[in-house]
């Protein structure tokens, strides 16, 4: 069986220390993303809390994760587990620094099924603009 992953370029105009505190700080996360228990450190578990979202007739649900690659500021890998092996799937962030900024190489990978690939594509897409507002005003 051959499986699909998300692959996207960003580009942010801040540093990669700035873009690195987003995606590995709790509070940064959890305006971006979702609630959660993150630590970045290889071997933590924690999870991500999605609330529901009666709009799209989606009940909420609990993201397992495990940081597997946490190489400040240029790597960070986990797990992203949802159901009992129902969707079980990596995302990876390799930053590097671009002139003044950061261009960001992202990938979410191993879906085997097309309604979990279509419906984390729109997800992220989605996150990924709120990580454009939450860098222009990052937590200290």
């Amino acid at each position: 069986m051959t499986t699909k992953a998300i692959r996207r370029e960003l580009k942010f105009t801040q540093s990669p220390a700035v873009v690195w505190r987003a995606l590995t700080t709790r509070e940064a996360l959890a305006d971006w993303m979702y609630p959660n228990d993150f630590e970045p450190r290889v071997g933590h578990r924690f999870t991500f809390r999605v609330p529901p979202d009666p709009r799209a007739n989606m009940q909420g649900l609990v993201v397992h994760c495990e940081v597997l690659k946490c190489a400040p500021p240029s790597e960070l890998e986990f797990t992203w587990v949802v159901g009992e092996g129902w969707l079980d799937t990596r995302v990876s962030y390799r930053l590097e620094a671009d002139g003044d900024g950061t261009r960001v190489l992202f990938e979410h990978s191993g879906f085997k099924e097309d309604s979990a690939f279509h419906g984390a594509g729109y997800g992220w897409k989605m996150m990924h603009g709120k990580l454009s507002k939450t860098l222009r005003n990052p937590h200290p």
